[in-house]
């Protein structure tokens, strides 16, 4: 397998465990439709970032960076690269060919 193809594999787990700790935890996380609106070399084109819209249980949106610290922390410990250290909060990737 290459390595970005182990990389995708990795991500792919880990946004799966992350996923589950957020329902876990009674929120209701959600895709956001990305379509054309990252940068050129942004790592959402190879597989390896997603940004999760973050809902509570009464299905109000958390927007702020704040609200996905416990869950950025918690990507990180996995090896991902949280955006909330970059003031994207709710961007979630792996580190590839030099981007976050």
């Amino acid at each position: 397998m290459s390595e970005l193809g182990e990389k995708r594999e990795q991500f792919t787990r880990n946004l799966y465990l992350l996923l589950g700790k957020m329902y876990e935890k009674g929120y209701r996380p959600r895709f956001d439709i990305e379509h054309c609106k990252h940068m050129k070399n942004s790592l959402h084109y190879q597989g390896l970032a997603k940004d999760v819209l973050l809902f509570d249980s009464n299905n109000i949106y958390l927007s702020k960076t704040e609200d996905h610290k416990e869950f950025g922390e918690y990507w990180e410990s996995l090896g991902g690269t949280w955006g909330g250290r970059f003031s994207d909060g709710n961007h979630y990737s792996i580190a590839y060919g030099g981007y976050k």
